[in-house]
């Protein structure tokens, strides 16, 4: 299909800012890379504090939120967020008349925006990073109640909404045409693989900073659904049960719950053997997995992990690294044979997976090197990119109809 090269998109997130938010930023870069001219609306956070700059050929627009906590925080943080997103995507229309807007949740209100934009010619694609309703029951325990059922409202709205859809895997993708509607054929599966142009490992130091022979890593967000407290009481088995002390635990990434965990590795007398780095640039987070041994996954079996795939653990995989996570659906779909599975949600059987790679480099260069080739093999951003393109394409078929010359 022939594409004109000035055709202007329109991408909206409300997780990360960006460039931050790698997936973004790379969906971004491919956009400009096939010939459209990209703006990209996100919130502000550390290191991007820039109300509008450009990067790369791409014009970002932030605005300020916070992290909330608690369900009337998320409320007051979506709705605050919602308002700035409208102001900047009509001021972004203004300027570049834009004919397509995606969406990136969470949350599932931006359809809102898209509502507005579509009697002008805006075309929607909904980029569902996250499965909201089972986000929300992996937060607040609970599976009904008032704000539940807003959740899963607002996310058929934007199902409905959609011209296409992006999913993340093939269980996102099973879900947007059983619980959204869609057509089979509207729905594009754009895995959050790395790109292996920018995302590689450094060369291997003689030893860690930490001065441990070994290295175990956790790369990624800190909230109370990833799992870091069972990874915690894993820590503490390994070093106080089997009396471990040749190895360190990086844990690298922010959030909401960053400041309760640096308290329960203190209450646990784990300071020697554990570091949290805080948020860090995409550079060091390279850094730090080019000196582990080891990657973790430590996400509890729910309903919104076992769909999910984990980008970190794609992260571990291009490193070179064996992997730990608990027997999750997505998670062996895409770890396959480069990973030990631990018994879900049980802490001992985490902790007894990591020192069986503690105790064997044959067996972490064996797995690290079968996700280093499922990799370079398949699971990379190279390889997406088509499906992410095809997805601009069937949301842009109409336009291009429209643009086919009458026959004479």
């Amino acid at each position: 299909m022939k594409k004109s090269l000035d055709i202007a998109v329109c991408i909206v997130v409300e997780n990360l800012p960006v460039p931050l938010d790698r997936r973004v930023w790379k969906e971004a870069c491919a956009l400009r890379d096939a010939g459209y001219i990209v703006s990209v609306i996100c919130p502000k956070g550390k290191g991007f504090t820039a109300g509008h700059e450009k990067i790369e050929g791409i014009e970002i627009y932030r605005h300020y939120t916070w992290e909330a906590s608690g369900a009337l925080g998320y409320f007051l943080e979506y709705g605050a967020a919602l308002i700035a997103e409208l102001y900047l995507t009509l001021k972004v229309f203004t300027r570049t008349k834009f004919r397509v807007l995606q969406a990136c949740n969470p949350p599932d209100t931006i359809f809102l925006i898209a509502l507005m934009l579509k009697p002008l010619g805006v075309r929607f694609i909904f980029d569902q990073h996250d499965l909201v309703p089972e986000l929300f029951e992996a937060k607040f325990g609970k599976r009904s109640g008032p704000l539940y059922r807003l959740a899963l409202l607002f996310e058929a709205c934007a199902f409905r909404a959609a011209n296409t859809c992006i999913a993340t895997n093939e269980s996102f993708k099973d879900i947007a045409i059983a619980r959204g509607g869609k057509h089979p054929d509207d729905v594009f599966v754009v895995r959050n693989c790395p790109d292996l142009k920018t995302f590689r490992p450094s060369p291997r130091q003689a030893r860690n900073k930490f001065d441990s022979r070994l290295l175990v890593a956790y790369v990624g967000f800190m909230g109370n659904q990833d799992g870091l407290d069972l990874l915690l009481d894993s820590i503490e088995h390994i070093v106080k049960i089997g009396e471990r002390r040749d190895t360190h635990f990086l844990l690298v990434g922010g959030g909401t719950e960053l400041p309760k965990l640096q308290n329960l590795v203190a209450e646990k007398r784990l300071e020697n053997f554990v570091t949290f780095t805080g948020q860090v640039s995409h550079d060091e987070v390279a850094a730090y997995l080019s000196q582990a041994d080891l990657g973790v996954a430590p996400d509890p079996k729910n309903s919104m992990n076992d769909n999910s795939t984990m980008i970190k653990i794609f992260e571990y995989m291009a490193f070179g690294l064996p992997v730990v996570l608990f027997d999750l659906k997505e998670g062996r779909r895409t770890a396959g044979q480069a990973a030990l599975y631990a018994t879900p949600n049980d802490t001992q059987d985490f902790a007894h997976q990591i020192t069986n790679l503690l105790n064997s480099r044959e067996l972490r260069d064996e797995l690290g090197s079968c996700g280093r080739k499922r990799i370079e093999d398949k699971l990379n951003w190279q390889n997406e990119t088509t499906s992410l393109l095809q997805a601009y394409e069937a949301a842009l078929q109409y336009d291009y109809a429209l643009e086919v010359p009458e026959s004479q």
